[in-house]
């Protein structure tokens, strides 16, 4: 399929070249958070129902989540930049018949998915707090993308809660940092974390990337802190392992 770019934008190949994204330097790109993020998501009953992406951006997520899954993927994002950027990716791979991108604040969303109704969430939110001294980008898109402006911690974890099953999973890519603020909003909202992995650059330096799974109504038993993840070598490449994720071999 033939698909047109702007003047800012480029295909990027992912996947073993299986995989085509619209990416730009003017809007905010996916990282090695969200090829993570896809990679431990493990879908309920098979991926058989449908799974949820609050602020899909680009559309990385379904993308690489789209042959773990039977059922269907729908991205939310609020940029209508990217959810265009995405919708176009979606039909460049031919998966529109799997993914559905909509362009709606995910507050709105129940418009579209019935509350209750979802087997798996996933999301990559904005790690940063959105106070008077934060140093935000002046790219509007970069800024939204980063920080807590159009969705903090407290709505995507409240969004999720309110989409899922009872027993669905919620799995979320976040900052270490905020790994007790992450936590008790997952308890609030009756997201009890099941998985929870840390993410290293290298050998010897603090996590910097936690990914957590939680279940709707889950026993409060039961939690697993996986083995650590480590990106990179003292050279600064990728370690085969996270290669092994980026081109689908793992």
């Amino acid at each position: 399929m033939t698909i047109e770019l702007r003047a800012d934008e480029r295909f990027d190949m992912l996947y073993r070249d299986e995989i085509q994204i619209i990416q730009s330097h003017s809007v905010f790109s996916f990282s090695l958070d969200a090829v993570l993020l896809a990679h431990f998501a493990n879908p309920r009953n098979g991926g058989r129902g449908t799974t949820v992406d609050l602020g899909t951006g680009n559309g990385a997520i379904p993308l690489f989540m789209a042959h773990k899954v039977t059922g269907q993927i729908i991205g939310v994002e609020i940029q209508p930049r990217l959810a265009d950027m995405a919708q176009r990716s979606v039909q460049l791979n031919e998966l529109s018949d799997k993914i559905k991108i909509i362009n709606k604040d995910m507050r709105d969303v129940f418009v579209d998915i019935k509350p209750g109704s979802v087997e798996n969430v996933v999301s990559n939110p904005p790690y940063f707090e959105a106070t008077e001294k934060s140093h935000k980008n002046p790219n509007q898109h970069y800024a939204i993308a980063r920080h807590e402006i159009k969705a903090d911690l407290n709505l995507v974890t409240h969004t999720a809660k309110k989409l899922l099953k009872s027993g669905g999973h919620f799995f979320m890519v976040h900052r270490p940092d905020r790994l007790f603020e992450i936590l008790d909003a997952l308890r609030d909202n009756n997201l009890i974390p099941k998985r929870i992995q840390f993410v290293y650059p290298k050998v010897g330096k603090e996590a910097n990337i936690v990914l957590i799974e939680s279940i709707k109504n889950g026993k409060l038993t039961g939690a697993q802190i996986l083995p650590p993840i480590i990106t990179h070598q003292d050279n600064d490449e990728y370690r085969d392992e996270v290669l092994a994720i980026y081109e689908g071999r793992a």
